[in-house]
């Protein structure tokens, strides 16, 4: 499966600075821990609502992100990884999630950043393969099941999915046993 990015949403933003995340990106760039060869560090933290800081790769970047007013890891991987699209998505919510809990302990966010990994955002970020139509939908729909399933496990999550066919392809998914405070449905359009 290609262009395919998660979000792993953060449970209380509200004393993180977006901006420390650029020189963490910049250690991840010098370490080279992360599998994919990292490039740059873009800052858009000035930018109410938008992409907050990405640390540019050559497959795959990452971001503390917080479009649409969520806070989240963001990890958008650029091309296909050859693995059928169960175990594709699967692999980039592993990536998401190892990016996630390195962030966390990092000394810029100890005790200020936490991020739920029940709680997430899929998005296929290529309108020409995965287009938001019904057709688009029933395409990927069992891909994603699976991925889901193996996740959290059968019936245990709530996925809600735009029908905007003016935004890209995405779900929000929160495990039921959280789901209960309700998900919140992103405020305004997805940009491509």
């Amino acid at each position: 499966m290609e262009h395919v990015n998660i979000k792993i949403f953060a449970v209380d933003s509200s004393n993180v600075r977006f901006a420390d995340a650029i020189p963490v990106f910049h250690r991840w760039i010098q370490s080279r821990d992360l599998p994919e060869l990292l490039i740059d560090v873009a800052d858009y933290s000035h930018v109410p609502a938008g992409p907050g800081v990405v640390l540019v790769g050559l497959e795959a970047n990452y971001a503390l992100d917080n479009a649409h007013n969520r806070p989240g890891l963001l990890y958008v991987r650029k091309a296909t990884d050859g693995a059928p699209a169960s175990e594709s998505l699967r692999r980039s919510y592993d990536s998401a999630l190892a990016a996630s809990r390195r962030l966390e302990a990092e000394p810029e966010f100890q005790g200020k950043l936490k991020f739920n990994p029940d709680e997430l955002e899929i998005t296929l970020n290529d309108r020409l393969l995965y287009p938001n139509t019904e057709e688009g939908w029933k395409s990927v729909e069992p891909a994603l099941t699976a991925f889901l399933d193996g996740l959290y496990g059968a019936g245990v999550y709530d996925l809600q999915r735009s029908t905007d066919p003016r935004e890209r392809l995405s779900v929000l998914v929160g495990r039921t046993s959280r789901s209960a405070r309700g998900l919140q449905a992103p405020s305004a359009p997805h940009q491509a």
